[in-house]
């Protein structure tokens, strides 16, 4: 029997290690990027043609490679960055592991062009799929161009499972974005298919995130400065009032290395407890020096995941740090009368001058001097206890009727429901629940979900028929939003027009807001927009699917009725009478309960 065990071929061994370093367009950009700030490299310019499928260009000035570097760039495990083991534990670079150019020469066609300062010629090297095709002298100047070509080309099955390019190309800006924001003293251009993303010079930690996230962040920032033995922590948290539901900004770095870190984040939600309701999260952008030997980054290849020697103690440090941040801002400020042109107070028995005089006090008066004897209590309180008993008697007699003995009903007997609706008066408790009679209890109805079903399927059924319509607006609206904002409201321009939005790009991630539909009244139509926007950034494959319910359902959630707002008795009856002639009426479209009753042996057990 032969033997069945056999090596792999390095092509395929280096096929099978791609998948875990580079898992879409994203990776590519994130490596070579981190590469080229290793190399010492100021200015990095990143080029995209179809999201990064058909090209990745990564163009840096750092110091670029001999013609043997080149050559040993893309072998597996050949790193300038450490030497043994023990570098590992006092890591300064990015990279150290020596997979990153080898897993992409296995799945993509790479040329790299690349020079040292000072020598005469450089090196052209051509690689596809491991292969080697080619390497020649070649001018360029110093530092290195490297271009990644048909990404996945002779791997069709991961190719296939690439998303959309848009979505492609959000996973890019996402990934620039943390890049741009840790490095901000670097420049980076991103330019996607001949169109210029960004063009960002070296700055300021701030600058550089008012430049990516928009002006409006540049109010919304608190400073946060600390220095410990332990952990030295820079960066910005946002204001409680810039608390968002959906695409907060939230990013951690530790000595240059952006890192997901759940136990850091929940350090500083714990500081914004009782300042934001519990279904919005802060922004935040912190970094973090320590001392490398003291935490390990060699946990997971894509270098996300880190583990920290004093993990408890700088929890505490970053919770002491935002709650002081945030203390720091919200000290009330002093109160400043305004004084200019406000008369005078004159005094009492005094006149001001060019004024009559004020008048004197009498200092005899008595304002009790005078007053009405005391009220007495009534003597005939016989006569208010014996009308007390008879009121009382006459409300047993009308309660000793015995009701029908049903069980608890749920909403589903909806003709029933709907005509004792109709007949019965809806009472408002807090601003937010409507109570009804009903024949099993007591009805309690959530007015703000009940109005956010009734909207989507009014808009359901609009969109079916093709009835939706675009009002214009006589002063548009502009709508300012981030790189990642914009890709997604491309995505969904068209299903916003069907529903009634009329949009229009005028450059530079902004957008015009011609009208909304007609549908929509008494809402901020620029906040009901960007939370649509956010929800489809952050909503998945599944959004994509049904997008146009999940836009429906946005823009009803937004345009339904608040919760405080006092309903008249008609608007009350209606809304109930609507609600109850819905095929679906106990739910809204994302499963919260609008409709519940008490039935009547609920309510005796109370009792």
């Amino acid at each position: 029997m032969s033997d069945v065990i056999k090596l792999l071929p390095d092509s395929v061994a280096n096929q099978i290690a791609a998948g875990e370093v580079i898992q879409r367009p994203a990776s590519v950009v994130k490596e070579l990027v981190e590469n080229a700030v290793d190399a010492g490299a100021t200015d990095i310019k990143i080029v995209l043609t179809d999201a990064g499928r058909t090209l990745i260009q990564v163009i840096d000035n750092g110091c670029g490679m001999s013609e043997t570097d080149a050559r040993l760039a893309f072998e597996r495990h050949s790193t300038s960055k450490i030497r043994q083991a023990s570098d590992l534990f006092s890591l300064h670079t990015m990279g150290f592991r020596g997979e990153a150019l080898a897993s992409i020469a296995a799945i993509a066609q790479v040329e790299l062009r690349t020079q040292r300062e000072g020598d005469a010629m450089g090196t052209q090297i051509l690689i596809s799929g491991s292969q080697c095709q080619s390497q020649q002298p070649a001018y360029i100047g110093h530092g290195s161009n490297f271009m990644i070509k048909n990404l996945f080309f002779n791997v069709p099955a991961r190719r296939k499972f690439l998303k959309s390019n848009q979505v492609e190309l959000s996973n890019i800006v996402k990934e620039f974005e943390r890049l741009a924001l840790v490095n901000h003293s670097l420049s980076f251009t991103l330019i996607h298919n001949d169109i210029t993303m960004y063009q960002l010079r070296g700055g300021t930690f701030k600058s550089r995130i008012v430049e990516l996230m928009g002006k409006s962040f540049d109010s919304q920032l608190l400073p946060i400065n600390l220095t410990t033995t332990l952990v030295k922590l820079e960066g910005f948290v946002g204001t409680p009032e810039a608390a968002r539901k959906r695409n907060q900004q939230q990013f951690l770095f530790v000595n240059g290395r952006y890192m997901r870190h759940p136990y850091f984040h929940k350090a500083i939600m714990m500081a914004y407890e009782q300042l934001i309701p519990a279904d919005q999260q802060p922004n935040y952008f912190i970094n973090f020096t320590v001392a490398p030997e003291s935490i390990d980054v060699n946990i997971h290849p894509t270098k996300t995941e880190i583990k920290f020697e004093n993990e408890k103690d700088i929890w505490l440090i970053l919770n002491a740090a935002v709650k002081e941040a945030i203390g720091k801002a919200s000290v009330a400020p002093t109160i400043d009368f305004d004084t200019v042109d406000a008369p005078d107070i004159p005094v009492i028995g005094h006149a001001a001058p060019g004024q009559a005089p004020a008048p004197a006090i009498d200092k005899d008066y008595n304002p009790f001097g005078n007053r009405p004897p005391r009220r007495t209590v009534s003597q005939d309180w016989e006569q208010l206890y014996n009308s007390f008993i008879d009121r009382t008697a006459k409300a047993d007699t009308q309660s000793s009727v015995t009701p029908d003995a049903e069980p608890s009903q749920p909403v589903n007997r909806l003709d029933e429901l709907a005509k004792e609706g109709s007949d019965t008066p809806c009472l408002q408790l807090k601003g937010k629940y409507l109570l009804s009679q009903v024949k099993s209890g007591l009805m309690i109805i959530d007015q703000h979900r009940a109005h956010t079903r009734i909207l989507f399927d009014k808009f359901m059924a609009l969109h079916a028929n093709g009835e939706f319509e675009s009002q214009g607006m006589l002063f548009p609206e502009t709508l300012q939003l981030s790189a990642t904002q914009h890709l997604a409201l491309e995505e969904v321009k068209s299903e916003l027009e069907a529903v009634g939005f009329d949009l229009a790009f005028l450059g530079n991630n902004t957008w015009a807001i011609n009208g909304q539909p007609s549908a929509v009244k008494g809402v901020d139509i620029k906040e009901l927009l960007i939370d649509v926007i956010d929800s489809v950034a952050t909503g998945g494959p599944a959004v994509a699917d049904r997008i146009f319910e999940h836009i429906a359902l946005e823009v009803a959630r937004r345009a339904a009725i608040p919760y405080g707002r006092i309903l008249t008795a008609t608007e009350m009856d209606t809304l109930q009478r609507e609600l109850l002639q819905l095929p679906k009426p106990n739910f809204t479209p994302d499963g919260r309960k609008v409709i519940y009753i008490y039935s009547i042996d609920q309510i005796d057990r109370l009792f």
